[in-house]
């Protein structure tokens, strides 16, 4: 995906000490450099790296026949090294209709403590999460590096404009709805690509849980500087920053902390 935020200012941050050769939580050699891509990219050229983190949807949540899977996901996923994927994710109240919601995630959150509007906000992010696993299936892939949630303000979530509620809880039982059935669907490890300033927007200061690494969108337009994101110190889940993503004239690059 592309970063939606390099207008941001950088923040000054403590040089992360690297050991090369290490392998993150992010399940990438640390020091190395990947990219990522999705349906935009269909019919482009491939870049080089030493991984890749592929997009699922075509910029929606809720695979369907109005919002197909990405058409390109099994060649991209095929001409990316250690194969990684990443899902679109939001909420919107609409998304706990019987459209939405697959009876599996129906049932299993009567057992999600929580008020019945903050279930109903687990199960849609289970859905999603069984919507994307399905297609991902259908296309015949199968133990990919890690999955990770794409959670951006450009999406539908409580207190974002365009969306009629304002609940920040319901946007962290959906993302907790997502972290529940991928983790629980995959060997692999589950990240957030996010930054701080979308993060807080979205779940403010409510947390998740089962998250393994963060992404970070720094909006940086070269991999000089990426590494002092690395670690504690710009995490915006609580997890440590595992990938940082700077934006070129042509890709999106990745650098594996």
């Amino acid at each position: 995906m592309r970063s939606r935020i390099g207008w941001m200012a950088v923040p000054v941050l403590a040089a992360i000490a690297l050991v090369a050769g290490a392998v993150n939580a992010a399940a990438f050699t640390s020091g190395s450099t990947g990219f990522d891509l999705g349906y935009l990219q269909c019919g482009t050229a491939y870049p080089n790296g030493a991984f890749g983190i592929v997009g699922v949807d075509s910029g929606w949540p809720f695979i369907s026949s109005s919002h197909p899977g990405n058409p390109c996901l099994a060649d991209e996923y095929a001409h990316s090294p250690s194969a990684g994927l990443y899902v679109n994710t939001g909420f919107d109240p609409t998304y706990t209709d019987s459209n939405h919601i697959t009876s599996g995630c129906a049932s299993q959150s009567t057992g999600v403590a929580g008020t019945t509007s903050q279930r109903a906000a687990w199960a849609a992010g289970c859905s999603e999460a069984e919507k994307d696993l399905a297609y991902v299936a259908s296309v015949a892939i199968a133990s990919p590096s890690g999955w990770w949630l794409d959670v951006e303000t450009a999406n539908s979530w409580c207190g974002q404009p365009a969306t009629n509620c304002t609940d920040l809880s319901l946007n962290q039982y959906t993302i907790q709805g997502l972290i529940d059935t991928l983790a629980a669907s995959s060997t692999g490890p589950v990240g957030i690509y996010s930054s701080s300033y979308q993060w807080s927007s979205i779940v403010g200061s409510l947390s998740v849980s089962g998250a393994s690494a963060d992404w970070y969108a720094s909006g940086l337009r070269s991999g000089k500087h990426v590494a002092a994101y690395c670690g504690s110190r710009a995490s915006f889940s609580g997890a440590p920053v595992s990938i940082v993503q700077y934006v070129t004239s042509s890709t999106d690059r990745d650098f594996a902390c």
